[in-house]
């Protein structure tokens, strides 16, 4: 059986590009399979295992699978490639970065190129954008471009990989949010390993699509209906630097799951998760979110006639970058949080304001 770490290495280095994410997702069924009763996918690639198929309340932890990438749109006679957002990605960092472009015959490598320094005017320089980023794979071309396989469609995606900084930070791309499936996969885990028999059905949920407006959860949710769900994703961590405290809230990496107010979130999940958390002595921090929290969250909670979904996130460094950084603890204490809240709640449980 994959150790914990093996996994979310394997899992964390492999690309899963939004609309592209079936390589990721069969990683994260194959490590699942042992700690399910059975498991299903959608016609998009959304992962589901399930605990207790058979039971009428239905519960749901879920996560994204997706990560930011690039779209070739244009490729220039001279073998240039011009590249759209596939997801929030930032033309801003792409400069000097080596990216994978995915074809139907293999990986090609290539990178981001920038004219040099000495070139550029200081007082007029221009700033990455999405006008003047550009990806070389050593083609002179555009038919030898073509020829390796690269046509207008074709997914790029940054080539970077965890790594440990520190010994307690987990650092590289697309933690945001394939660190949410890892954790997930561990809940599932650690109910199997502890022997807990649950008074309800478990949907543990690796939906796609999230980061081009939370579309495999849309899907989904309606499919599953669940009675509660609790989402996962990242938040920022507004102690690095650059951030304003004012206007983006605090939370910080080290100092505990967040837990997030907000119209979406059902209170008296939240409430249930914050006393959850207080009971087991597990740190947990605060955020708010006007109207909607930009999470899979908002995505279940409108689902069907309104299913109670409430958010945990985990506090991140740089997201969207190459070097998505998160701490160990938290991420430990985000698994335990969504454990302990499973191994408390009674099958059933009407969450209701008015009764």
């Amino acid at each position: 059986m994959m150790e914990r770490e093996e996994f979310l290495v394997k899992y964390l280095n492999n690309a899963s590009p939004t609309g592209f994410e079936s390589s990721g997702q069969q990683i994260w069924l194959d490590y699942m399979k042992p700690y399910v009763d059975e498991y299903f996918t959608d016609n998009y690639g959304t992962a589901v295992g399930v605990i207790n198929p058979e039971a009428e309340y239905k519960v749901v932890i879920e996560a994204h699978a997706d990560e930011i990438s690039w779209f070739v749109n244009y490729i220039s006679d001279d073998g240039y490639i011009y590249v759209i957002r596939n997801g929030g990605s930032d033309h801003q960092i792409a400069p000097s970065k080596r990216v994978n472009l995915h074809t139907s015959k293999g990986v090609v490598k290539g990178v981001f190129g920038w004219p040099a320094i000495h070139v550029r005017e200081k007082e007029s320089e221009s700033a990455p954008s999405l006008k003047n980023i550009f990806i070389d794979v050593g083609a002179s071309t555009k038919q030898e471009v073509l020829d390796m396989g690269i046509h207008v469609g074709t997914v790029a995606t940054f080539d970077d990989e965890i790594f440990k900084l520190n010994e307690k930070y987990w650092c590289g791309r697309a933690l945001d949010n394939r660190i949410g499936g890892y954790m997930i996969a561990q809940v599932a885990r650690k109910l199997k390993e502890e022997g807990k028999e649950l008074p309800f059905g478990l949907y543990i949920v690796n939906a796609v699509q999230e980061e081009i407006g939370l579309r495999g959860a849309e899907m989904i949710a309606a499919r599953i209906k669940p009675n509660v769900a609790i989402i996962t994703d990242v938040c920022h961590d507004t102690h690095s630097p650059m951030y304003d405290k004012k206007l983006q809230g605090d939370q910080k990496s080290g100092n505990g799951p967040v837990l997030t107010y907000g119209p979406a979130v059902q209170n008296n999940l939240l409430n249930m998760l914050i006393e959850v958390a207080e009971k087991n002595e597990i740190p947990f921090q605060r955020s708010a979110a006007s109207r909607s929290t930009g999470t899979d969250t908002d995505a279940f909670a409108y689902s069907n006639e309104g299913v109670p979904a409430a958010l945990i996130s985990l506090p991140l460094k740089y997201m969207h970058t190459t070097v998505e950084t998160a701490h160990e603890t938290d991420i430990e204490q985000v698994i335990e949080l969504m454990y302990q809240f499973l191994t408390q709640l009674e099958g059933g449980h009407d969450f209701r304001y008015l009764k």
